[in-house]
Order: structure tokens, then sequence, then C-alpha cells
């Protein structure tokens, strides 16, 4: 894998491990009762939502909620999934980067549409904060897409490759 390869793998650990942390952590706070929480995370979490103006999680809409339980339930999984995946050099890793890409990339889309077509107060700055997970989203779809081969194949002037001459022999 070349550099730039590297670099999107360097991102996408980074991704995958605040993807593992935060919505267990912070996230699932919009789905528990405040008592089920550790007194740090609750305050973590209010002052987030107050600091940031995030009304998403102050007034937590029902299409909100829906996407917190896909972030909790499917989302987090396949970022530990994922993290385990990279860092072990697995083949199915493409896989399950992919379909994470997706789900992140689609829920914060829907998120940030919400956003921008609000009018509330401070909805343009907190969008910008969640953009960048949209970006990420698609990172990981074209890590799961578009990462080249380790088999080489070379193609020939008569129109065959190199794995066509390796099926015959």
């Amino acid at each position: 894998m070349g550099f730039i390869g590297k670099v999107v793998d360097a991102i996408l650990l980074l991704t995958f491990l605040s993807m593992s942390l935060v919505p267990p952590l912070l996230d699932a706070q919009a789905l528990l009762p405040e008592s089920a929480v550790p007194a740090v995370l609750v305050r973590l979490y209010k002052w987030y939502t107050t600091e940031h103006q995030d009304y998403l999680l102050l007034e937590q809409p029902a299409f909100f909620m829906a996407l917190m339980k896909l972030e909790i339930f499917f989302v987090w999984p396949l970022a530990m999934i994922n993290l385990y995946g990279l860092l072990n050099s697995k083949p199915w890793f493409k896989s399950t980067c992919l379909i994470f890409g997706s789900a992140l990339a689609t829920s914060t889309t829907a998120m940030v549409g919400d956003m921008l077509g609000s009018k509330k107060p401070m909805a343009d700055k907190l969008a910008m904060m969640y953009f960048p997970f949209i970006a990420l989203g698609f990172l990981a779809v074209l890590r799961g897409l578009l990462t080249p081969s380790t088999k080489a194949v070379s193609a020939r002037a008569d129109g065959t490759t190199t794995r066509d001459l390796k099926k015959e022999v």
C-alpha cells in the first residue's frame, strides 16, 4: 500500500477509535436515564449540548432518536470491528469498512440536512461540526471500494492478462 493508502488508513483508524468511544460514552445518554450514566459523563454531555447548542441532543426529535439507535446498535459495533480489522489486516475489512462508511455518511447527512434547513440559532456552526463525519463516511466507502488488490495483473498486447494465463496453466 502506498503513502496515500497509509494516510487514509491512519485517518480511518482515528475515526474508528473515536466512533468506538463517543457513542457509548456520550451519544448513548440520549437513550439512557441520567441515573444510569456516571456523573462525570453527564456533566460532559450537558456541557457539550449547552456550549454548542446541539438542539438535536437537547430536543431529541424522533428521527434523531432513531439515528441514535442506529449508531449505538449498528455503527458503534462496526467501528469496533473495523478497528480490529484494520489493525490486524483482516480480509473482510474492506466489506465492513464499506458498510460502516455508508451508514455513517447517510445518518450524518440526515442530521446536517436538518440543521441546515432549520432556523435554529447556531445550526450552521453545529452543522460544520457534524459535516466532517460525512466526509469520513465517504472516505470509508472509498477505502472499501478502491483499495487496490495485492495481486498484480498485467495486460498483454493480445488482450489476455497474466491472471488469464495462470488460469490456463
